[in-house]
């Protein structure tokens, strides 16, 4: 196992998409400055692009795609020796999470020595399935909380199941940063620019989602002295966190007119589009979090309706509930400094010192003596119909395991032309899998909606 004791700590970020993998990465980074990082990509539906990494920006000193088990392996107690990690980050959905908090209190429980720390959290704004993802985090020795707000939530809801909510702790959203905004332009050296920050699946339906383009549209033909921007996740084929099944360029493709000169579709870096941002627009993307802390005019559209389904029901109180309508008329919404301090986006003793109480802990932990072992919420005995379900998923049985026909490769592992057919059969099979996942299966749930 790992030493506490050494002077560049070494962690390890298992992610499973590219807003993840940023959250993960950035995390570690704030938790434990100048760490070694190494980032493991779990395969699956949304396992990110080349581009897609690149436009995180977030640097790892090494960065491969593997699969749950073959992680697991790596973290076994004879294998990490080879890979002394201090601390491990899981950046996952909440299954995920589970079925690696199982599958690493397995590889442990013969631990003669200390074990990483294992820290997760949440990418953003958690505005659904609260106790359903916290109970699925439960058993890592930090979940990381946002804000107070999350905070708060997070430990009540321990405290409610009789779960220890020892392991919250308040941090902050790790990529909040940039330049202050200074006001709007003179038009001199950039016009006006309002950016409208689409969602892959907030709101979901072909119409809402061709209202709101219609509506920024729209915007930019009533303000031809505004350059109206709609910032993307995502090119066609790609996929993020959520499965995106009406892209907005297919969208944005068969708009009457099409799009005026001075609206456009961007892709990038969310803190770089916001250098030129004078007014941010959205339904609930963490992008307003963002904006919000540097800020620039934000607006959360209530077009729609405010709706625990849209996400938008989490900015009640925030001062920055608005409409197209209102935005049209020239409203520019003014946010509500004691709701941002809540949200940590304006945190209290300023966001530098936002993840001291993360680091110390990370740090306390990594430097003491053994920890205990990882013990989840969830059993077999707690949630003898739900847990399994969820290990298998991820090739793992109810005790940690790996199941049968998932172990990682062994020394006996096919080699040369084998494992090249194998790697080419496995990629194949990859693609169709993600083919039926993102493509046939909406389109047959579609035509079952006619």
């Amino acid at each position: 196992m790992p030493s506490r004791t050494t002077s560049t700590p070494r962690v390890a970020v298992l992610a499973d998409s590219d807003t993840r993998w940023k959250w993960g990465a950035l995390t570690a980074y704030r938790i434990q400055p100048g760490a070694r990082l190494d980032g493991y990509l779990l395969r699956g539906r949304a396992t990110p692009t080349v581009r897609q990494l690149d436009e995180v920006g977030a640097r790892a000193e090494q960065l491969r795609e593997i699969r749950g088990v073959d992680f697991l392996d790596l973290m076994r107690d004879d294998a990490i020796s080879d890979a002394p990690y201090d601390v491990v980050v899981l950046a996952c959905v909440g299954g995920a999470v589970q079925a690696m908090l199982h599958g690493l209190a397995h590889a442990w429980e013969n631990a003669a020595a200390r074990r990483p720390v294992v820290v997760t959290g949440y990418v953003g704004v958690v505005y659904e399935k609260l106790t359903d993802g916290l109970l699925l985090r439960h058993g890592a020795d930090v979940v990381l909380a946002n804000s107070r707000h999350d905070a708060d939530r997070f430990r009540d809801v321990y405290r409610g199941v009789g779960a220890d909510p020892g392991s919250v702790v308040e941090c902050a959203l790790p990529f909040l940063g940039g330049a202050p905004y200074t006001g709007a332009p003179d038009g001199k050296d950039r016009p006006y620019t309002v950016v409208f920050a689409a969602q892959p699946s907030v709101p979901d339906s072909r119409a809402d989602r061709t209202y709101l383009l219609r509506r920024a549209v729209e915007h930019a033909r009533r303000h031809p002295d505004r350059e109206v921007l709609i910032k993307l996740r995502s090119k066609p084929g790609e996929h993020t966190t959520h499965i995106e099944e009406l892209p907005y360029q297919k969208l944005a493709a068969r708009a009457p007119g099409g799009l005026p000169a001075n609206c456009r579709l961007v892709y990038g870096n969310m803190g770089e589009v916001l250098d030129r941002t004078d007014l941010m627009v959205t339904v609930s993307s963490t992008a307003a979090l963002e904006s919000l802390h540097r800020g620039i005019p934000t607006a959360v559209l209530t077009d729609l309706g405010v709706r625990e389904v849209l996400g938008n029901h989490h900015f009640t109180g925030s001062g920055c509930l608005a409409s197209w309508d209102e935005l049209d008329a020239g409203h520019r919404p003014e946010p509500d400094p004691s709701w941002l301090a809540g949200q940590g986006v304006a945190a209290d003793g300023g966001y530098e010192r936002a993840f001291d109480a993360a680091r110390d802990r990370v740090t306390a932990l990594r430097t003491a003596g053994p920890l205990p072992p990882i013990t989840p919420y969830y059993t077999p005995r707690t949630a003898p119909g739900y847990l399994p379900g969820i290990l298998a998923r991820h090739g793992i049985d109810p005790q940690g395991a790996p199941l049968a026909g998932y172990r990682a490769d062994g020394p006996q592992a096919p080699g040369g032309l084998r494992k090249v057919a194998r790697d080419t059969v496995r990629e194949a099979a990859r693609g169709a899998y993600r083919h039926g996942v993102q493509r046939v299966a909406p389109a047959i749930r579609r035509w079952g909606q006619l």
